[in-house]
């Protein structure tokens, strides 16, 4: 198994476990300890990991694209509810649109009026959230199931089919160079369907993920019709991302 696969399933383990152990990972993915050692300097040099004795645990739990299976988290949520009020505006009664999943696309879907609306999403949480809403025709390519995410190939050739408006899409990190990253390659064929057949690409990331990293790039920059942040993100990194012409907008400024 070569590194990159490695250290998506290190990943992965850590997601459903919240801590390993090197010997834990050594007999997951039958390698020696001393080659699990040298992925988890890695992935921490990356930020994703914290080095504990004997093995590691996430860096930040709440903040690698895929929600916990239990139930959504709700850090910083006051910002991914500022970002959603500012997408919900870019909403037109009869659009269709995408949600990716994630923790503020699910604040979208929470903020959606019930209305003539077409939605396609791949996440559990906000099939649930917009189920409820029975003027909302909801559409849902299904796939096999990735905590609460479906994916697949068939989820991304029946996506490709489609004539979506917006996608409004989430992200592990975002970063000048990188892009907008995540950190498993499960989800990069339907996020690109997305992105590769909507109209719009609108991401709604809050300022914590700025000029983070994780290890795969789904996206480029220039690839986003608008980047929604909240107004936390500080003006030197502002301006950086503006000189750069990332077409970037703040929630909660008028």
């Amino acid at each position: 198994m070569n590194p990159i696969l490695r250290h998506e399933k290190i990943m992965e383990v850590l997601l459903n476990n919240k801590e390993v152990s090197v010997t834990e990972l050594s007999d997951i993915l039958n390698v020696t300890g001393k080659t699990i050692r040298e992925d988890l300097t890695r992935l921490e040099e990356q930020g994703l990991i914290r080095r504990i004795h004997g093995g590691a645990v996430l860096a930040q739990a709440d903040q690698f694209g895929i929600l916990p299976s239990k139930e959504p988290l709700s850090r910083h949520l006051d910002m991914k509810r500022s970002i959603a009020a500012e997408a919900i505006k870019r909403i037109l009664p009869g659009d269709v649109i995408a949600l990716d999943g994630g923790s503020t696309t699910l604040e979208i879907a929470r903020l959606l009026p019930n209305q003539r609306l077409t939605v396609i999403t791949n996440d559990v949480y906000i099939i649930s959230e917009l189920s409820k809403k029975d003027k909302v025709n909801l559409v849902v390519p299904g796939g096999y199931r990735v905590r609460n995410m479906l994916t697949g190939p068939e989820a991304a050739s029946y996506v490709k089919e489609l004539n979506i408006h917006k996608a409004f899409m989430s992200a592990t990190g975002v970063h000048l160079e990188h892009g907008l990253t995540i950190y498993t390659g499960e989800l990069i064929a339907f996020k690109r369907a997305l992105i590769d057949t909507a109209r719009e690409t609108i991401a709604v990331i809050d300022h914590h993920k700025f000029g983070q990293t994780a290890l795969r790039t789904f996206a480029e920059l220039h690839e986003l019709s608008t980047l929604i942040t909240d107004n936390g993100l500080p003006e030197d990194t502002l301006a950086q991302f503006r000189n750069a012409d990332v077409p970037i907008e703040l929630s909660g400024v008028h």
